[in-house]
């Protein structure tokens, strides 16, 4: 393994151009002003030896740190794979209209909305989680892509903070998650840990179609799946079980039967009943402490620009030489001359 970096250029022929040029100060001799009338005549003088062989060398330097700089050198970027401690998240928000209510509990002393809430929330927990993997998808009526999975916070955040805009009333939960989960498998990995993490304030039927598709696509790649249901004033809790059976239906408790179905897919699965902002805060720290796998990643390595560095090589060298010839003049010119 090589332990010289790995230098790149942008034009190559000015490199080539430096080359020769850099050889021009070993070839060529220019005329020096001398008492002496042949140079060769005078005895050899080791320190005069050094000097000259030096700032030759300087010339040579000056040439190719110029040549360098005008090619554009620079290392090149890349990716790295790195391992950390974290996952591949989807977080699967609900943006329906009653997401700009607040959460309306008697126990609830604050007017944010429940989208504003998830919004701030999700925000923190997506910045303290800065080796995740995140992919964010909106859902109401029809579910919206609205960022593919990436680790680039400020394009996490920038997603985040757009879910607390109006949506509409509906809610279709099923072809969201069906969602979440293509875009978690453009990153087939058995290593890591995949998760998708479901904001609600409610839930509505999913068709059987949908149902089915769900489950096809759990069983080839096993996903940990977190509802946090953000439950309004009124609502009835996904564990409550209504005393007349008649009224235990998809359509009269789309809730309840939600959470029965998740439990039935046969995938890890966890829901959590918020009815503050505070509840939403801690449901998201026990994911937080959960989500804490080994992950793999692949970090973007932008290149490095060393065009600053030649010219300032460059400038230095022509700065020396310049010095050497103004000393080399006034020391000429300070000597006596004989008539």
């Amino acid at each position: 393994m090589s332990l010289l970096p790995a230098f790149a250029v942008d034009h190559i022929s000015a490199v080539y151009i430096g080359l020769l040029l850099a050889l021009l100060p070993w070839c060529l001799r220019p005329r020096l002003i001398s008492l002496a009338p042949y140079l060769n005549s005078l005895p050899k003088d080791r320190g005069s030896s050094v000097v000259d062989i030096g700032l030759r060398f300087l010339g040579s330097l000056a040439a190719l740190a110029l040549s360098l700089a005008l090619a554009g050198i620079h290392l090149p970027g890349g990716q790295v794979e790195k391992i950390a401690q974290g996952a591949h998240l989807a977080l699967v928000i609900d943006r329906s209209s009653s997401m700009n209510e607040s959460f309306g509990h008697l126990g609830s002393t604050s007017d944010v909305s429940k989208a504003q809430a998830a919004k701030l929330l999700l925000r923190d927990f997506a910045q303290e989680r800065d080796k995740d993997q995140i992919a964010v998808v909106a859902f109401s009526t029809t579910p919206m892509p609205i960022l593919p999975l990436t680790s680039k916070p400020e394009a996490i955040q920038a997603a985040i903070k757009a879910i607390d805009h109006p949506g509409l009333s509906h809610t279709d939960i099923g072809r969201a998650l069906l969602l979440s989960l293509n875009m978690l498998y453009t990153h087939p990995d058995p290593l890591t840990s995949r998760a998708v993490i479901l904001v609600s304030d409610g839930a509505g039927v999913i068709s059987r179609e949908v149902q089915d598709q769900l489950r096809n696509n759990l069983l080839r790649q096993p996903t940990q799946l977190y509802w946090l249901f953000i439950r309004s004033s009124g609502t009835p809790s996904i564990y409550e079980r209504p005393s007349d059976r008649r009224r235990d239906t998809p359509q009269a408790m789309p809730e309840r039967h939600l959470h029965l179905f998740f439990e039935s897919l046969g995938i890890p699965y966890h829901a959590f009943e918020a009815e503050t902002p505070s509840a939403v805060a801690t449901a998201l720290a026990q994911i937080d402490a959960q989500e804490q796998q080994t992950i793999r990643y692949i970090e973007d390595v932008p290149r490095t620009d060393l065009v600053h560095y030649a010219t300032g090589l460059a400038l230095l060298c022509v700065g020396l030489l310049a010095i050497a010839l103004w000393l080399e003049r006034s020391f000429t010119f300070a000597l006596p001359h004989e008539d």
